[in-house]
């Protein structure tokens, strides 16, 4: 198992947060861009 700090991270572009990657997002990382629903829905603002 990996650590934490191993995973890699982006920033988000609506709240300039790290986020770092998640089982659910192991096929498609490269296509996130936001940490979360709630980003997603400010950016569309």
């Amino acid at each position: 198992m990996r650590k934490k700090s191993d995973l890699p991270t982006k920033i988000c572009p609506v709240c300039n947060r790290p986020f770092s990657w998640r089982k659910k997002w192991e096929r498609d990382w490269d296509a996130v861009i936001y940490c979360s629903d709630a980003c997603r829905t400010l950016a569309k603002k």
